[in-house]
């Protein structure tokens, strides 16, 4: 098997082959991995499923041992695919403090950081595309 991403791979039911294509996926790629649902009122308010999501961004845990607990984004590492949350830490036996990593399928975006002028009529426009396709 070759180790370059290809852009003409289609699928495969191997999940050997389908791990091996989003390892391999370069990191443009790699952050349309990072999508993380709405809530029924957000996605009614923006006309689409799921976001990227953003630093500030409010976000809830779904699973693990942290469910149920809002907390905002402080930070999203595309190359791991991983989402690191404000004030969720784990304390290590020394006393010191790591982050906890958190897959961005467990959770569920809470109010989106609509200050960015170009996310914002992103958004608008993916709502006004939605309405015309319904028609």
């Amino acid at each position: 098997m070759k180790s370059r991403f290809t852009k003409t791979w289609k699928e495969s039911t191997q999940p050997r082959r389908q791990r091996k294509y989003r390892y391999n996926a370069p990191i443009h790629i790699k952050r349309k991995f990072l999508s993380v649902n709405l809530t029924k009122d957000l996605r009614v308010e923006f006309g689409t499923r799921n976001v990227i999501p953003r630093k500030s961004d409010r976000v809830k845990v779904l699973r693990g041992s942290h469910k149920g607990v809002e907390s905002k984004i402080s930070d999203v590492d595309v190359k791991k695919g991983i989402i690191y949350l404000d004030g969720i830490e784990n304390t290590r036996g020394e006393g010191n403090k790591s982050r906890i990593p958190f897959k961005p399928s467990n959770l569920q975006i809470v109010d989106l950081d609509t200050s960015d002028k170009r996310r914002k009529d992103k958004l608008k426009s993916l709502k006004e595309t939605r309405k015309e396709n319904d028609k």
